[in-house]
């Protein structure tokens, strides 16, 4: 009971309130005592009078309170009804202490929320309208390269050299589109937190291994090398396909990113409690401006003379990669090459 009393006196108006009751109460019992103890002529008409006086200040009390309070209420209900008409900014003064502050506080705090919701909302409607533009961009031009060499076809249905030559481009703009979607689907399922990552201890060695197999043949069609440098007995906890999806993509990069005669070295480096990937490229590197960006989805450098690329392999290795608990940076110099540095913590 008493805890209740005080958290009700908490607010600074009631507990004036009730002082100031009290303080009439007192000065009418000092009054009645003081009646009965001189003996005054009249009592009945004196106590009458003082207990008039005590109610009549008792009521102006109460109705002064009561007058605040309707008005801090009616400007708490013209706040709300601002927010339900749209103004984010709309907020009740709640600087005193007590129940009623309290109330106000939360009904504040959920309007940040609110707020903090429709701003969510809003960058996830915007994100996903540049989300569409981009693939919608990122399709129209492997679709438009079919329907040119579809046209192309046609025409030249007699010439079996034409028709293999064309039969082949558009396998490669079919390439485009299937590797395009793969990711895209890949990428959402990361975002919806649907991949459970089946872990094993494997072998870092191997895994490098087939990804070299994996691009041997284009490497040596353009002329490029592909080294591997670390110990053959080092153990990584992983899901193995992902991890490799990874890899693969930053390897692909590179590749991407190297002329003929160029180089892409993978090393793993180990120690008690940490393992470290690195890709190391002597192509073209990336220009400062864009390092920041490159982990971003469909993000394309204005410097990049790559026309083919659909900026969804760096992003994808990159959910990947955290999604083992690591992190991954790059490092870069236009014309030197490009290094990417993939960490785990532990092994």
């Amino acid at each position: 009971m008493l805890q209740r009393m005080m958290k009700i006196l908490a607010n600074r108006k009631i507990k004036v309130l009730f002082y100031k009751i009290l303080s009439y109460i007192t000065g009418f019992s000092l009054i009645f005592v003081i009646i009965i103890q001189f003996e005054m002529e009249w009592p009945a008409l004196y106590i009458g009078s003082a207990a008039l006086c005590m109610g009549a200040l008792i009521l102006a009390a109460c109705y002064s309170y009561f007058k605040d309070q309707n008005e801090i209420m009616e400007n708490a209900v013209e706040q709300i009804r601002e927010y339900i008409s749209g103004s984010e900014d709309a907020r009740i003064e709640c600087y005193d202490e007590g129940e009623l502050y309290r109330l106000f506080h939360e009904v504040n705090s959920l309007v940040s929320i609110l707020n903090a919701h429709i701003e969510n909302e809003g960058r996830e409607k915007e994100f996903l309208k540049n989300t569409i533009s981009d693939i919608s961009h990122q399709l129209k031009t492997p679709l438009a390269a079919l329907n040119i060499y579809n046209g192309i076809l046609q025409g030249e249905a007699r010439n079996p050299s034409a028709v293999k030559e064309f039969a082949e481009l558009s396998e490669q703009e079919l390439e485009r589109v299937e590797t395009l979607v793969q990711n895209l689907l890949k990428i959402s399922k990361f975002d919806a937190g649907m991949i459970v990552m089946a872990k094993e201890r494997e072998n870092i060695s191997e895994m490098m291994e087939r990804i070299k197999k994996r691009f041997s043949f284009r490497a040596g069609q353009e002329g490029k090398k592909i080294i591997l440098h670390g110990d053959e007995a080092v153990d990584f906890v992983c899901d193995r396909n992902w991890l490799m999806e990874a890899m693969v993509n930053i390897v692909k990069n590179a590749l991407d990113h190297t002329e003929k005669g160029d180089f892409v070295r993978i090393e793993w480096k180990h120690s008690a409690s940490s393992l470290q990937i690195i890709i190391k490229d002597n192509g073209s590197g990336i220009h400062p401006e864009d390092l920041y960006y490159i982990f971003k989805r469909f993000y394309r450098s204005r410097y990049s003379k790559d026309k083919q690329g659909i900026g969804l392999g760096l992003p994808l290795a990159k959910s990947i990669i955290e999604a083992h608990g690591g992190s991954i940076v790059a490092d870069s110099e236009l014309g030197t090459g490009t290094t990417f540095y993939v960490n785990f913590a532990s092994l």
